[in-house]
C-alpha cells in the first residue's frame, strides 16, 4: 500500500502549482478519490469475493483519510489550477493520463 501512497503524494505535488481559478473542495475530494482508485487499479487490486471487495474499500478509505489529514484538499484548493484537477479527473491511468496533466494550463 505504501507504493500508491507515494504515487498519490507525487501526483498531488505534480498538480500543485499556482492557480488563478481554484478548484472547489468537492473537486479536490473527488480528485483524491479518483487518484486512489487509479492507484488501486494500477496495482491490480480487485477483489473477487465480497470479503475481498470490503477489504479493498476499507484500504481505500484509510488512504483517503490519511491524505485528508495530510492536507491534500487544502493544498489542492489553494495551489492547483482547476484545469489540472479537471484533467486528472478525466485521466484513466496514472502513468500516461495524470502525468499529462502537468501540461494543462
Amino acid at each position: 500500500m505504501s507504493r500508491w501512497v507515494i504515487a498519490c503524494t507525487l501526483a498531488a505535488a505534480a498538480l500543485g502549482a499556482g492557480c488563478s481559478k481554484a478548484p472547489s473542495e468537492d473537486d479536490c475530494k473527488a480528485l483524491l478519490d479518483h487518484l486512489v482508485d487509479l492507484e488501486f487499479k494500477k496495482s491490480g487490486t480487485g477483489g473477487t469475493t465480497d470479503a475481498a471487495k470490503a477489504d479493498i474499500a476499507k484500504q481505500k478509505a484509510a488512504v483517503v483519510d490519511a491524505k485528508l489529514t495530510e492536507g491534500f484538499v487544502e493544498t489542492c484548493t489553494k495551489k492547483t489550477p482547476r484545469s489540472r484537477v479537471e484533467c486528472a479527473l478525466n485521466a484513466t491511468d496514472l502513468d500516461t493520463g495524470v502525468a499529462k496533466c502537468d501540461d494543462a494550463k
